[in-house]
């Protein structure tokens, strides 16, 4: 190709946090979209946001929303990126009224890992002595391993990835950490993961191991652009699981987990609301069908329609519409059974300083 043409290619701006796993999973999709589009060039704008930047606190207790979103929503606002990617577990279940999540993408492992001090290498968490402490930085991860392992404790740990293994290896306070297992293989780290937890003992976050690109939503040529990533199974489970988040008014200073699949084309949501310690527990599962669901061209009127701020010109609305009602049918059934008042004293909990 001649340097002239390479001059007229269009070029979209990509923010990004600065972290390498941020930078990792940015250039994974730039690289997806290179594939499919060898007309646009690309170029990562990386920056800090709020939740980089205060590590001496545990998330829940900073108190503030959107952490690691709010400066890269802000560069998207102002028109200095034309899209921004994201962990989708790191999104509120509710954006600003001028974004959209344009493309949610294949989701790697969704459930949380356990990486071993290495003199425990070979086990497992109901091996460990009584009062290990294993390092976390998720209320929901705590409340459902105290109750399942009553003889450890959990202390708060902050930091990128490299940060958390180095504290883990060196500093001799943690017997193990508890990560998203996505982030874990994403740095290629898969060989220090002794123990995968699966739903029995750790439900997942809400969008946990899936990325998601936030777009404004009328930037129509940048919306078109990137829902060519979309994963169809990926985007609605996850809609079904931001919708349930969203129904229930929870963040990330309150126990709600999930665990989601597709089968025969009916949609299983099991979610979860648990006190901070783990004490109380609601758990349920409910199922719809996607049978009867067809895919939509996106001429129709319904094209830019967001389901829990999810657009998906491609896919199907009425699966859409399904996900998103199954996930409000689930906070409802929850809250009915008491889900409002463990989170709202989870709430104060955390706003009034207590230990997790």
């Amino acid at each position: 190709m001649s340097a002239e043409s390479t001059e007229t290619k269009k070029v979209v701006r990509v923010g990004t946090r600065k972290s390498q796993l941020a930078m990792i999973q940015t250039n994974s999709v730039v690289a997806s979209l290179k594939k499919l589009c060898d007309d646009v060039d690309f170029e990562i704008i990386s920056m800090s946001t709020t939740g980089d930047k205060i590590l001496d606190t545990a998330l829940s207790k900073i108190g503030e929303k959107s952490l690691f979103t709010k400066e890269l929503e802000k560069a998207l606002e102002d028109g200095r990126v034309d899209f921004v990617v994201h962990s989708l577990k790191d999104l509120q279940s509710t954006l600003p009224p001028n974004m959209v999540i344009g493309a949610v993408l294949e989701r790697e492992d969704p459930y949380d890992a356990v990486l071993m001090h290495p003199k425990h290498a070979t086990k497992h968490l109901s091996d460990l002595p009584e009062n290990s402490v294993i390092g976390t930085s998720s209320v929901r991860r705590v409340a459902q391993l105290k109750r399942k392992y009553p003889h450890l404790k959990f202390e708060s740990v902050r930091g990128n990835l490299n940060t958390r293994l180095r504290k883990l290896d060196e500093d001799e306070v943690y017997s193990a950490l508890v990560l998203a297992a996505a982030g874990v293989k994403r740095m290629d780290w898969e060989s220090r993961i002794s123990q995968t937890l699966l739903p029995d003992e750790c439900l997942y976050a809400v969008g946990q191991g899936a990325l998601a690109v936030e777009v404004r939503a009328n930037d129509s040529n940048t919306l078109d652009l990137v829902s060519k990533l979309n994963h169809e199974e990926t985007l609605l489970r996850c809609v079904a699981e931001r919708a349930l988040l969203r129904e229930l008014e929870a963040g990330c200073s309150t126990p709600v987990a999930v665990y989601t699949e597709i089968k025969d084309k009916e949609l299983y949501l099991t979610g979860a609301v648990l006190s901070l310690d783990g004490s109380e527990c609601l758990k349920e599962t409910m199922q719809t069908s996607l049978s009867d669901t067809q895919t939509q061209e996106d001429s129709s009127s319904e094209a830019h329609q967001h389901y829990v701020s999810v657009v998906a010109q491609t896919i199907s609305h009425q699966a859409m519409q399904a996900a998103e009602d199954i996930g409000i049918d689930m906070a409802k059934l929850l809250i009915s059974k008491g889900a409002g008042d463990i989170l709202a004293v989870a709430r104060q909990q955390n706003a009034g300083g207590e230990k997790k």
